[in-house]
């Protein structure tokens, strides 16, 4: 999937698009996504300017924009205008290394368990085929009235 197709699954736009491409989905399992991480990010403004890294709460959104993706096609839809699947929790979460500008992060996951429109997937981050971050998270459908 090319960055066209994911924005047709995912609501976010820029800044807050993390997802640049799936690079392998396995429908019902896992997926392999990336993020080029690039100075141009504007977090990286305040964050660290001398120091830039990408924060952590950034690299678990990253991972939670995958989940996403294979929730959508493992389910085999596109998404309602009417629902928004939202991040409802985060266990288990662990920071290994720092995610510094000319990284490629890349987003692991895979479907844990799914109970009708709850899903729990255990996530990583890798960068150069370290670990960069992981965590179990767990995502829902919510209806808008």
């Amino acid at each position: 999937m090319d960055v066209n197709e994911i924005r047709n699954f995912l609501p976010h736009r820029y800044p807050f698009g993390l997802v640049d491409r799936v690079v392998e989905l396995n429908e019902g399992e896992s997926i392999l996504a990336y993020k080029n991480v690039t100075i141009n990010e504007p977090f990286f403004n305040g964050h660290f300017p001398e120091q830039p890294i990408m924060p952590g709460v950034l690299v678990i959104e990253a991972m939670a924009q995958a989940t996403g993706l294979l929730g959508f096609k493992t389910m085999g839809e596109e998404p309602q205008p009417d629902t928004l699947y939202m991040l409802v929790a985060v266990n288990k979460a662990r920071f290994k290394r720092k995610v510094v500008p000319g990284d490629q992060l890349m987003l692991h996951a895979t479907i844990k368990k799914r109970k009708g429109m709850m899903w729990v997937f255990d996530a990583k981050a890798t960068v150069d085929g370290k670990v960069a971050a992981s965590a179990e998270l767990m995502c829902a459908a919510k209806k808008e009235d």
